[in-house]
């Protein structure tokens, strides 16, 4: 077989001869100044994605019984990464001897943070946020991941009347949300139902009430109260109808599995789409036992193997946390990846809808130690916190 040459082979074949001699003279003709150590599009990344930082507690306040409002800054002075209205970032400190980490919902706004204060409200229940409640003071020092989360408004996704129903502490997404609304960055119009056991026990009532003034709609809903101005009761499918279209909305739901159930039972019957109704994940803790029992737990951190008692009804990650193993952890939930730990050995099972693995981690064997309990001994190769 002979094949035909082509005049372009050969000057392909005589710009290869002369790519070195080409390269050399382009590298005397540069200039002498050394490279930047930093770029503008770097420096940008690092703003928007600061990794683990570095906080300060500078004031703590009461928002009604067994609820406070922390506030924090950053120390290196720089302003809080840029974030959506509803979404949380995730507090560490030592608590007790242990090092624990918690996500929080954040309450200020985007702009707030973007001027260098970000607040969280927390109720005093739970290990770490009780602690928080009866210990942490202003001066007192954390770590802080930058802001993540899928619960917030998205304007493909949602209608532009957005529907908030809001229980208890859950109340601190919303905060966020009204307030960025307020400010013009986001697009929705908010009903929100808050819902409590009495006036008492409704955290940020002054700021929401304000709020209606920049076009926030709110309900209180009282399950232990009648007063005047307030709805009784429950926020049922009956009571939703009374303000807005339902069928015309999307909900944003932030309270106990307990409310989720219940509105679960009362928006059934209008057959909403599942991207209609979103629902902000709580942390997954530990489960009812009575006499759990207790295995060893071996984990691996690049060169450093550490070992710990793991009970069958907590997560690997809260038996690591008491032991004071560095795990990662930001939403506790198994829905971001952030804990993702190779599975060496024994059994385990995960929280009932709580496996957010790919497919492919199942296949080759990791787990999300946040929503991960021991059936057995167990061994696992855990990522270093940052």
């Amino acid at each position: 077989m002979t094949f035909k040459k082509q005049v372009f082979g050969f000057l392909d074949m005589l710009r290869f001869k002369k790519l070195v001699p080409n390269r050399r003279a382009a590298l005397a003709a540069g200039s002498p100044e050394p490279l930047p150590k930093s770029y503008r599009v770097n420096e940008q990344a690092r703003r928007l994605h600061p990794g683990v930082m570095e906080v300060e507690l500078t004031a703590v306040r009461p928002l009604c019984p067994g609820m406070q409002e922390f506030t924090f800054r950053r120390l290196d002075a720089d302003a809080f990464p840029f974030f959506r209205a509803g979404q949380y970032a995730a507090l560490q400190g030592n608590a007790g001897g242990s090092l624990v980490s918690r996500p929080y919902s954040i309450v200020s706004s985007p702009r707030q943070a973007l001027a260098g204060e970000l607040t969280f409200g927390v109720a005093d229940a739970g290990f770490f946020s009780g602690w928080l409640n009866r210990e942490a003071r202003p001066g007192d020092r954390f770590r802080m991941t930058e802001p993540s989360g899928e619960f917030h408004y998205e304007t493909l996704r949602d209608h532009r009347q957005i529907v908030c129903i809001a229980g208890g502490a859950g109340i601190t997404p919303f905060v966020s949300m009204a307030r960025s609304m307020a400010e013009g960055d986001e697009p929705y119009e908010m009903l929100l139902f808050y819902g409590a056991r009495t006036r008492e026990q409704l955290a940020y009532r002054e700021e929401l009430d304000a709020l209606r003034e920049k076009g926030l709609r709110v309900v209180y809903v009282l399950s232990d109260e009648e007063v005047p101005g307030f709805e009784h009761g429950f926020a049922t499918a009956k009571l939703l109808e009374k303000y807005t279209d339902i069928r015309e909305a999307s909900f944003f739901l932030c309270g106990p599995q307990a409310m989720y159930d219940f509105l679960d039972r009362e928006l059934a019957p209008y057959a909403l789409p599942r991207k209609a109704v979103r629902r902000d994940a709580s942390c997954c803790g530990a489960l009812p036992a009575e006499e759990p029992r207790v295995f060893r737990l071996t984990v691996h951190i690049r060169d450093r193997v550490f070992s710990a008692d793991a009970a069958e009804n907590e997560t690997l990650l809260a038996s690591m946390e008491r032991a004071g193993i560095p795990a990662p952890s930001k939403c506790r939930a198994g829905g971001c990846g952030y804990c993702r730990s190779k599975w060496l050995g024994g059994e385990f099972r995960i929280a009932e809808g709580r496996d957010g693995r790919r497919e492919a981690d199942r296949k080759f064997g990791f787990v999300h130690p946040c929503v991960t309990y021991p059936l057995s001994d167990m061994e696992i190769e855990v990522p270093p916190a940052e």
